[in-house]
């Protein structure tokens, strides 16, 4: 019963986040966090730099997904020492990546792709654990069951990415196409649920000039997809079917990722099958390959009390604590904006 608890706690602090921030994000006012001088000029006026809150929200989707996976290795007791010559490994790879293959797709030097950073993640993460088995394992007396500790680095990906998704509906960026260009049939669909972004900084507003315009809540749709996969998937892993999580979140993620770039008005990259989908597609048949090949592990079910009380550690809190700071840095600085920052006195308070 209390893999149950957890997970409706879990489902109800998520259905409150999204109710909130499907209201809110859209705003002109929930893009830029805070601005930082860095440089005055000569007409007295400061050139600043804009921490945004699509830094924020990728933080906390980082925080979040890393936390959770955290309690699932735990629970399966796996040590720190494991989850992290994994997880530490994977991000280093997986955060140029979100780079790399943008520019390589978009041509666009200044945009993160989490297509691509999961894509890349998908790829190297089962190599990983099989190296961190042979390598770390041996060394520290530990083995890391492969399909299970997949199993739980899916989930977290997809916990991850749903949350993530807030940070595109704060910035505007990942937006769906608007209603007036779509067919009857969709036009009905989104009449009541859609999305207006407001402000001439979000990119839906620079890149397409859709501010003010009705658009598909692409984004909300995948934060809902996503997490929803995701907490099945939890709890199948909380009860021992660790097979029936991996392949849910897997088909889910991916599959939806293939059929969301149809929904979508940002450019994608030529061809009417972008390479975003044709990744979802590898991905899906890269890992029911390894969903074959696998060894059915024998380990014992896992233990969710257990993989709670192994989160509540000193080093792990300041671990987590330092992978948000630099999430939010290398994320959260907006390249793509600027800010001019005027000081001055205010005399009525003197």
């Amino acid at each position: 019963m209390h893999v149950e608890i957890f997970t409706l706690i879990l489902a109800c602090a998520i259905a409150a986040l999204f109710f909130w921030a499907f209201r809110t994000l859209v705003r002109e006012d929930w893009q830029i966090m805070a601005c930082l001088p860095r440089r005055k000029g000569t007409d007295g006026i400061w050139q600043g730099i804009n921490l945004t809150y699509y830094g924020f929200f990728n933080a906390a989707a980082y925080l979040f997904a890393v936390a959770l996976l955290l309690i699932m290795t735990g629970s399966l007791a796996i040590p720190l020492i494991g989850t992290l010559s994994v997880v530490l490994p994977v991000l280093a790879v997986c955060m140029p990546a979100a780079c790399l293959v943008a520019r390589l797709v978009e041509k666009k030097r200044q945009t993160l792709s989490v297509g691509g950073a999961s894509f890349t993640g998908i790829l190297i993460a089962p190599w990983t654990i099989a190296l961190v088995n042979i390598t770390s394992g041996k060394w520290f007396g530990f083995h890391m069951p492969v399909r299970e500790t997949l199993a739980a680095l899916f989930i977290a990906y997809a916990f991850g990415e749903g949350i993530g998704r807030l940070a595109c509906i704060s910035f505007g960026c990942c937006y769906g196409k608007p209603l007036s260009a779509c067919n009857p049939l969709m036009k009905r669909i989104f009449r009541q649920w859609n999305f207006v972004f407001w402000g001439q900084t979000k990119k839906i507003a620079y890149a397409d000039a859709l501010e003010g315009q009705e658009v598909i809540p692409v984004q909300a749709l995948t934060a809902v997809i996503y997490t929803g996969s995701g907490l099945l998937s939890f709890y199948f892993f909380l009860k021992g079917k660790a097979s029936a999580a991996l392949l849910v979140t897997l088909v889910m993620t991916q599959g939806w990722r293939f059929a969301s770039e149809f929904l979508r008005a940002d450019y994608r990259g030529r061809g009417r099958i972008s390479v975003y989908q044709i990744m979802a597609i590898v991905s899906i048949v890269y890992t029911a390959f390894l969903f074959l090949v696998l060894p059915v592990s024998v380990s014992a079910p896992p233990e969710i009390a257990t993989g709670l009380r192994s989160l509540w550690d000193p080093g792990i809190i300041l671990c987590l604590g330092a992978l948000g700071l630099c999430s939010f840095f290398y994320t959260g600085r907006s390249a793509v904006t600027g800010a001019a920052i005027h000081f001055y006195i205010r005399k009525e308070k003197i």
